[in-house]
């Protein structure tokens, strides 16, 4: 009996809606953990009274991990419009969120809607911090990564992961505390913040970050291929 050959049109097809997929779930993350990072950031942690950061901190540099799978897997150019795509998503979560506080609410719910309009009242600068920081510190991120890998021809990928990210927290970092405390905080405080949360979202880019971005990145490979 004669062996039929595979259709090679129908492995394309599996292989581009494998692909497309994956790119839609690592996209819909991306743009969730920079939202609850966001959010995350209404809460300030303080370290022995010294420290200062928020709680987005601790979410924020995942989503420069998977901005790396994207840059890695799909290019810069694709995730330049994701990047613009997660900023319009950030201001229509603004918009939304501060029409929830202009609405009335009932007596009984007053402590409720209290805490809402507490997490949700944005301080503009605030935003345009968030804004400004994001866009300067994901798209630089990503022109690195895509630097590196061309100067290294594609190997090692933790120097492209960690390289990009010493770029991009920095451009992230600095804009955003000067454009949301200068002027509120003292020069002194200005520059701890600054130093203390681009060493802390380093410090979780390199231990956590990375070896979820070869994992990552490994597990679609190995799912595009078949």
């Amino acid at each position: 009996m004669n062996k039929v050959s595979e259709n090679p049109f129908k492995n394309r097809t599996q292989w581009s809606i494998s692909r497309s997929s994956l790119f839609v779930v690592v996209v819909a993350l991306f743009v969730t953990l920079y939202l609850v990072s966001n959010i995350m950031a209404s809460k300030i942690i303080s370290i022995g009274g010294i420290c200062y950061f928020d709680a987005g901190t601790v979410t924020f540099p995942f989503a420069y991990m998977l901005g790396d799978v994207l840059t890695e897997i799909w290019g810069y150019r694709t995730t330049r419009k994701v990047i613009i795509m997660t900023l319009v998503c950030n201001l229509l979560m603004v918009l939304c969120t501060q029409i929830g506080v202009w609405l009335p609410s009932p007596d009984y719910l007053a402590e409720a809607a209290v805490a809402y309009n507490t997490t949700f009242s944005y301080v503009p600068r605030i935003v345009v911090a968030s804004l400004v920081g994001f866009a300067l510190g994901e798209l630089s991120n990503a022109w690195c990564m895509e630097r590196i890998k061309r100067a290294t021809e594609g190997r090692h990928l933790w120097l492209r992961t960690v390289g990009s990210s010493l770029v991009g927290h920095l451009t992230d970092t600095v804009p955003f505390v000067l454009i949301a405390f200068a002027g509120v905080v003292t020069s002194r405080d200005l520059l701890l913040m600054i130093g203390f949360q681009y060493a802390m979202k380093l410090a979780i880019e390199v231990l956590f970050g990375t070896p979820l971005a070869y994992a990552t990145i490994g597990t679609i490979r190995r799912h595009i291929r078949h």
